[in-house]
């Protein structure tokens, strides 16, 4: 949670005392965009428990009377999307009684607004893990998280139903080293569905392509929560997850684990992870039982894997010439303001469905149809040069784009550009190349920019401010 959510929700948060018949709250102990997170004690049961409220930031506020307000009448329909879904959500999840799940006893609607309220699990989220004790992260101790992982997961899909939001801060481990896979944000990804601007949430690095097409659930099972698993491991090995999905569509810079070969990580436990997250659907293991077996794969049939792998001829990179970091252009859309840096959400626009042939095809199909938005944390180590950044501005651009020409690039764009097509950057002509997928990239420093893009078809603009590291997508045809 970021600093500006905890100055939020501690302005919002019910205040100690609080009472829900037998439950009474302590303090706010967590929480986002969406909701605030309580621990309570229950008079009843003489036991803690956590109660969750729903309290979209964006949309709602606390009155004098502490009851939930809208911010605005027209939040009203997005609101009440919001709370059904998280109503359900609740009595899904009470339905379960699996220890690596999120045990709901209650919930209830009251204040102008909705409460579940469940069991309290001590310890920290696998994303605080990685960062307070990496040094205790290595294949013994994520060989003892996966069992019980892999059950709630299981237990979820034989259900009929996907979790679609596995990420690192979804994964509590308690102090008894057990996982527990929270709940599933279905009341942020309903509002984001259905928002002014069609946005859905999506975190960066663990959504699958298939994921980035919500008209229909039909490319969507199993092997969608599974990449996201893959991507969790992946982090956990490498310490940051694999490259967004979309990104991958239009330039594949993934390095399969089982080629890098981490100290210390078994080749069985590496391919399994490469398999999580291949980027064509139907390669991947289609249930947790699949995954589970390839865990265990014997070596020798990894390294005949491996080998073969190792005698294909490399992937086509483009030349320097030919799309360098100099030419690389322009940032886009809109990104959802009440997504926070420690919430991580890619917001992205409305993109039409992809049936199961073009998930088949690489970028060129994908992204002819797609119109996507997302924000991604990068590495610094992997970001472009100063140098580099400078190059890909005019020496006479205006404020921001000097700005970026003299400080380290932030956020790398991606930008659709048909033939013929002319590019300004806060009214400078910018001579691009886009690469054989149809795109140009642009690295921008933090500052505000204005996108202009003149072509046979119209003209198109884009106001873009950049403060935070990302990776983000335009197609100005759609």
């Amino acid at each position: 949670m970021s600093a500006n959510e905890q100055q939020q929700n501690a302005t919002k948060a019910l205040p100690p005392g609080y009472r829900f018949n037998e439950f009474e709250i302590q303090e706010a102990i967590g929480g986002g965009g969406f909701g605030i997170v309580y621990r309570a004690w229950d008079h009843l049961l003489e036991r803690t428990i956590a109660i969750k409220e729903f309290m979209p930031n964006s949309l709602a506020t606390r009155g004098e009377d502490l009851s939930v307000t809208l911010r605005a009448d027209r939040h009203q329909r997005l609101f009440n999307a919001g709370m059904n879904s998280f109503v359900q959500e609740a009595r899904l999840l009470a339905r379960f009684n699996h220890p690596g799940l999120l045990h709901v006893l209650r919930f209830w609607e009251g204040n102008g607004t909705a409460y579940m309220g469940t069991q309290f699990y001590s310890g920290m989220t696998l994303k605080a893990w990685q960062t307070d004790q990496p040094q205790s992260i290595n294949e013994a101790w994520i060989r003892q998280l996966l069992p019980p992982l892999f059950g709630a997961i299981n237990t979820i899909h034989h259900a009929g139903y996907l979790h679609r939001d596995i990420s690192l801060d979804n994964i509590q481990i308690q102090e008894n080293q057990l996982p527990v896979l929270l709940d599933f944000g279905s009341a942020r990804k309903e509002i984001g569905n259905l928002s002014d601007e069609t946005e859905i949430m999506l975190k960066p690095g663990f959504a699958p392509l298939e994921q980035y097409c919500e008209e229909s659930d039909a490319e969507q099972g199993p092997w969608t929560d599974i990449y996201a698993l893959g991507a969790v491991l992946h982090t956990l090995i490498v310490g940051n997850p694999p490259p967004v999905s979309v990104v991958r569509s239009i330039e594949d810079s993934y390095r399969p684990l089982a080629e890098l070969r981490p100290e210390g990580y078994s080749l069985p436990l590496l391919n399994a992870i490469d398999r999580a997250l291949t980027m064509d659907a139907t390669q991947r293991p289609q249930s947790i039982d699949e995954l589970a077996a390839l865990v265990n794969l014997p070596v020798s049939e990894v390294e005949e894997l491996v080998s073969t792998i190792s005698e294909l001829p490399p992937l086509p990179q483009a030349e320097p010439e030919s799309r360098p970091e100099t030419e690389a252009e322009a940032p886009v859309v809109a990104v959802n303001p009440a997504a926070s840096a420690a919430d991580p959400l890619i917001a992205a626009k409305a993109p039409q469905k992809l049936s199961k042939p073009l998930l088949l095809l690489s970028a060129v199909a994908v992204l002819a149809v797609a119109a996507v938005v997302w924000m991604l944390n990068r590495d610094p180590q992997t970001e472009p040069s100063t140098a580099a950044a400078a190059d890909t501005l005019p020496a006479d651009a205006a404020a921001p784009a000097t700005a970026a020409a003299s400080a380290p690039a932030l956020a790398t764009v991606y930008l659709k550009l048909g033939s013929g097509d002319t590019l300004l950057l806060n009214n400078n002509a910018m001579a691009v190349t886009p690469n054989n997928s149809g795109y140009a990239v642009l690295n921008l420093a933090a500052g505000d920019y204005q996108l202009q893009v003149h072509s046979s078809r119209g003209d198109y603009r884009q106001q873009l401010k950049i403060d935070r590291a990302g990776t983000w997508l335009i197609n100005p045809t759609h």
